[in-house]
């Protein structure tokens, strides 16, 4: 990660920086130069205003050429600026300084000015070797163009003084760079930090450390996963001790049986019992015992199932009806024997459907067992079933001892089993609910503490059934 992230933000910080930072040199730079470029070009643009405005004041009536041979001053008053005169075909007829060129001048400036608009050129010239700019405009007599007027300066100054402040922007823009590739360094390590602390604890979840905690506490992506992080590892903890529950109490249910199968096993084997009867007895309860067994493995199995996802269901359409009715005539002989009102509420509207039969019982089985197993004697229990839309709603309620609040949004869960539960593994409802779930349905509990319960199956019916 320090070779990684970091060091991926750090550069993607800098190049950022610098980027944005040469763009502003530059921009900067050239907002500069113009601005120097322009105070020239009106300096020269005024005093050869000033030169046009006295020749046309006092000397428009001469001739040019009289002007040249006797007040040639009026143009060449300026010590630091180049004056020339040229007629209207860009030939030379006065330089200031004295350079001559016998061909015409074709510079830009002098073109736009025989247009009768004022001209502008920046280069290069033979006799100096910095650059020069030239302002160019036709001389009027009146309204009579008589020559073009042109004033040139060099920009050795206006470079040199250019030149400095590029030195400036460049030293003040290393310093910025300088100064937010640290910023850029404690920004990557207010978020790598934070990261490695989470790395740190994961890894140390994956040894089996599942106490400890992140103290990473930002209001940000990274302390939402923090959090989430926390989370997770109260979440395991709470599963790992559901499970250590599940083995202690599965390992439990699984040794009474055992026990009696093999105490009763001893008894008959050895021989000493005389009585017909006690013979049987110990039979009989040899294969109860047997068969509650059977029962709890069987769960487990069911449940490895679902868990796996090795679970097929054998649909085909079958009657709902006869289903509750087997129910009424399995469960009537307990209802009897425990002294609890027992009724089972068909449907008429209901005759068919498209499951799997074997699975449906045994999702009734389970929830009839915890009824029972939950409702004291004269208590009530209730199962029914009806039609809403396209669902069909089984229904088992009861008057029983009810499930806590606290415990109610955790029933279904794997290995879960509340204070007051009686259950043998705690995943009886969590395979009634994988059942439902494989319907295209969901199992629903409503409870009240010393109320009752309620438990509904709601199954989606198929339109090839309807």
């Amino acid at each position: 990660m320090k070779k990684s992230i970091r060091a991926r933000l750090t550069k993607s910080f800098m190049i950022i920086i610098i980027i944005t930072v040469f763009i502003l040199e530059i921009v900067l730079s050239n907002v500069i130069r113009n601005y120097y470029y322009q105070g020239l070009e009106d300096a020269l643009t005024s005093q050869m205003e000033y030169s046009m405005s006295l020749y046309s004041r006092y000397y428009s009536t001469l001739d040019l050429d009289e002007i040249l041979l006797d007040d040639v001053d009026i143009f060449i008053s300026y010590d630091d600026i180049q004056v020339q005169l040229l007629s209207l075909d860009g030939e030379m007829l006065m330089d200031s300084l004295g350079v001559f060129d016998e061909s015409p001048i074709e510079a830009s400036d002098v073109n736009t000015a025989k247009s009768m608009e004022k001209g502008l050129w920046i280069g290069n010239v033979a006799y100096d070797k910095y650059p020069v700019m030239a302002v160019s405009k036709t001389l009027m007599n009146g309204d009579e163009p008589v020559a073009i007027i042109r004033f040139i300066s060099s920009l050795k100054e206006t470079n040199v003084i250019l030149n400095r402040i590029n030195i400036l922007l460049i030293i003040v823009g290393i310093f910025v760079i300088s100064i937010s590739g640290l910023v850029s360094i404690l920004l990557s390590n207010s978020i790598v930090k934070p990261l490695e602390e989470i790395t740190d604890m994961a890894e140390k979840m994956a040894d089996g450390q599942l106490k400890v905690r992140s103290s990473v506490d930002v209001d940000d992506e990274i302390g939402r996963l923090s959090t989430t992080l926390n989370y997770m590892a109260d979440e395991i903890l709470k599963r790992e001790e559901i499970k250590n529950d599940f083995i202690s109490s599965i390992s439990h249910e699984l040794r009474t049986p055992l026990t009696s199968i093999k105490g009763w096993a001893m008894t008959l084997q050895s021989g000493n019992i005389r009585d017909d009867d006690l013979t049987l007895d110990g039979l009989d309860i040899i294969e109860k015992e047997s068969d509650r067994l059977s029962y709890m493995v069987e769960e487990l199995l069911d449940f490895s199932r679902f868990v796996s996802g090795g679970i097929d269901l054998e649909k085909e359409v079958f009657d709902m009806n006869s289903v509750l009715n087997m129910m009424a005539k399995q469960y009537m002989p307990r209802a009897k024997n425990e002294e609890i009102d027992f009724f089972v509420e068909t449907n008429h509207n209901i005759d068919r459907f498209l499951g799997d039969e074997n699975r449906i019982k045994q999702v009734l089985i389970n929830l009839l067992d915890n009824a029972f197993k939950f409702t004291d004697k004269g208590g009530k229990i209730r199962l029914s079933v009806n039609k809403e839309e396209n669902f069909i709603i089984l229904k088992v309620s009861d008057s029983g001892i009810g499930i806590p609040k606290e415990d109610l949004p955790h029933v279904k869960e794997k290995f879960y089993k509340g204070k007051h539960s009686q259950s043998q593994s705690g995943i009886g409802l969590s395979i009634c609910d994988e059942i439902a779930k494989l319907h295209d349905g969901k199992l629903e509990i409503e409870s009240e503490e010393n109320k009752g319960t309620i438990a509904k199956v709601i199954l989606p019916i198929k339109e090839e059934v309807v």
